[in-house]
């Protein structure tokens, strides 16, 4: 059974159909009360609280594409599946895109977890184009996502939308 891939624009934290949710993080080699996450990481610990990041720290350093599942903390969701796809240089690439959506496929699938959603791995502070890595997640997911069901969240806000990618606004 293939896995059944969806595409929506919105906020990651506002789906509400699915049973965890991912957030792409780093290689969890610098302590996380030292950083100051930004986007998806940033809402996901304002609206959830410190605890799925203090989890998370107690797993200690995470290979590039590794993922690594914590408790929701207040948010509604089974988890957080956190995923390491940005590099020592807080980069990502497409081999690291497609290691992490692998990973947390895999990591939802040892959990139990039938359903889950995905920010654009790699498009934020990663630096790669969020057409290329949007088309990369849906790649992976369908290749190996047999049996999930998939939703990949393009996020809207401080960026639009434009022909099926996402442009900084002027703004």
């Amino acid at each position: 059974m293939a896995a059944d891939v969806s595409i929506r624009d919105g906020d990651l934290l506002e789906v509400a159909d699915v049973e965890a949710i991912v957030n792409a993080w780093n290689r969890n080699v610098v302590p996380w009360w030292l950083l100051y996450p930004s986007g998806v990481s940033k809402a996901i610990r304002r609206r959830a609280g410190l605890n799925p990041f203090r989890e998370l720290a107690r797993h200690g350093r995470m290979a590039l594409g590794a993922a690594v599942t914590t408790g929701a903390g207040r948010l509604p969701y089974r988890g957080i599946i956190h995923v390491a796809g940005i590099d020592l240089r807080w980069r990502a690439s497409p081999a690291s895109i497609s290691m992490s959506t692998r990973s947390a496929l895999e990591e939802a699938r040892a959990r139990g977890f039938g359903s889950l959603a995905f920010p654009v791995i790699g498009s934020g502070s990663g630096g790669v184009d969020p057409a290329l890595a949007l088309e990369i997640m849906v790649e992976t997911a369908r290749e190996s996502g047999a049996g999930l069901r998939v939703v990949i969240v393009r996020q809207v806000g401080r960026r639009r939308l434009v022909r099926g990618g996402v442009r900084r606004s002027s703004g």
